[in-house]
């Protein structure tokens, strides 16, 4: 049976959405099916699959597919395009949403203007900087790794590890233009450190409330922007005493604005763009059947 999607994106962070509601997605390898829709010559094209599924504990239940076909535990980028989708096609009149993931309970909060979400700010839950739930391996599991030497293939880096749902290696560069994000990244994301591999940012300082950021993200490569990746840079340049505690991150597809609260919330909020809707036909869909 042919499978609805939707293709949305956040300051370019593509995904294809597909939701559980209406349709019977057990019937496939999601993460083969990830792989396949992801290809942007032989695909819908994009960073990865979305589900917007039905939860016991929360409104919805949203999980995420890379096109390396693992699976990620959140998506910041995804959760404003998952909380947008809900209200704009009818799942939901409430502006303020529960969405159940891997990495936790996450909680948007939606700005709605002549019935369409205009803007969605995101409670990202609260940052974590021991070791033990990062995970980054090396050193006391009960401290942070915040400037932090690590060697990669004989060179030293120093990294700031932080999770905010997904697993973050920071590092500060003077500029993200010439930053080694193709080469180092993919190295960094399969480091021993990282036992459960990580998503890397480059950043470059502006001021004390803006910076610049470019992210390789564990499994889908570089991308024009990462919601928890911004988030974690919020964090790890306040632990640093870089910035402010909110501040506003320049991403190559627009801009972020991040705000770390002195409960350990962080908090994050942007857009979400709908671009298209569109249909995959039985043939396109045999591989992935299970």
């Amino acid at each position: 049976m042919p499978l609805n999607f939707t293709k949305m994106h956040g300051l370019g962070n593509d995904y294809v959405y597909m939701t559980g509601h209406d349709q019977d997605l057990d019937r496939y390898d999601l993460g083969k099916l990830s792989q396949m829709v992801s290809n942007r010559n032989f695909g819908v094209g994009s960073d990865g699959l979305i589900l917007i599924l039905p939860s016991e504990i929360a409104d919805f239940r949203m999980r995420i597919f890379n096109p390396d076909r693992s699976e990620s535990n959140m998506c910041g980028n995804g959760m404003r395009s998952c909380a947008k989708y809900v209200y704009d096609h009818g799942l939901t009149d409430k502006t303020e949403l529960t969405f159940e993931t891997l990495g936790g309970i996450v909680k948007p909060s939606l700005t709605v203007e002549d019935g369409k979400v205009t803007c969605i700010t995101v409670d990202m839950g609260e940052a974590r900087l021991a070791r033990k739930d990062v995970p980054f391996a090396p050193g006391d599991p009960d401290t942070p790794a915040i400037n932090e030497e690590l060697e990669v293939d004989g060179e030293v880096v120093r990294i700031t590890a932080v999770n905010v749902g997904n697993t973050h290696c920071v590092i500060f560069v003077d500029d993200v233009a010439t930053a080694p994000v193709t080469t180092l990244g993919p190295k960094i994301e399969v480091h021993p450190a990282f036992p459960r591999r990580t998503n890397v940012e480059f950043i470059q300082v502006l001021d004390r409330k803006h910076v610049k950021m470019r992210v390789w993200e564990r499994g889908a490569g570089e991308t024009l922007a990462c919601g928890t990746g911004a988030t974690a840079t919020c964090v790890a340049c306040a632990v640093n005493d870089l910035t402010e505690r909110a501040i506003q991150v320049q991403l190559p597809g627009g801009n972020l604005e991040i705000d770390w609260h002195e409960d350990n919330h962080v908090f994050m909020a942007g857009p979400a763009v709908e671009v298209y809707q569109g249909v995959l036909p039985d043939d396109f869909l045999a591989p992935a059947l299970l």
